[in-house]
């Protein structure tokens, strides 16, 4: 398939691009088809993956890791992003450390091996995805009665609608997932020497 939007070399990008995608690039062993698809625009690269490493990689909050990247996982499932589906989901296998919730959250989190705390929080940041309009004052209490703060629920609905601009990104501009995605965290990983 002839791309409609070329991917740039990675030796021709600005030198914090290159730098940031060869370090990611060190870490995962292969570089994420996202990071040079959308390296064709600096400007907006750099703000894409800053405002996703402010909310994907903060400490504050009681969101895990892995309930940042559930909520990516069930969003991206509704809104059909195969990319941040796949990518998201061996994220997700990583750092719950239990690949069968994964696949139950993309398939269908309503009937995911996942606490009511978690299922509360997917239930909001579904409906904030999917229908923003009717967020009111007893979804805010509800997820208060699940121990989340008024921070806390920021951040859910940040992720939730980042990840709608990602996923619409992604989908449009056909930024297929990287094949080494597929068995992230469902096999152990190999031991380096």
């Amino acid at each position: 398939m002839t791309r409609r939007y070329p991917v740039p070399e990675l030796a021709s990008l600005p030198e914090d691009i290159r730098a940031r995608i060869l370090e990611v690039q060190e870490k995962a062993g292969f570089i994420p088809n996202v990071f040079l698809a959308l390296a064709r625009r600096p400007a907006e690269w750099r703000a894409f993956f800053a405002y996703h490493d402010a909310l994907m990689l903060k400490e504050e909050g009681s969101l895990t890791k892995g309930e940042r990247e559930m909520i990516v996982v069930a969003t991206s499932s509704a809104n059909q992003c195969l990319y941040c589906v796949v990518a998201h989901g061996a994220l997700l296998r990583i750092y719950e450390k239990q690949p069968l919730v994964s696949d139950q959250v993309a398939a269908n989190y309503r009937k995911a091996d996942i606490t009511p705390r978690q299922r509360a929080m997917l239930d909001f940041a579904l409906k904030l995805s999917q229908r923003s309009a009717e967020v009111e004052e007893a979804d805010f209490e509800r997820l208060h009665a699940h121990g989340f703060d008024d921070e806390d629920i920021w951040d859910i609905a940040a992720i939730s609608a980042f990840f709608g601009l990602s996923n619409r990104m992604a989908s449009f501009a056909h930024i297929e997932p990287n094949p080494e995605f597929y068995l992230m965290g469902r096999l152990p990983r190999e031991k380096k020497a």
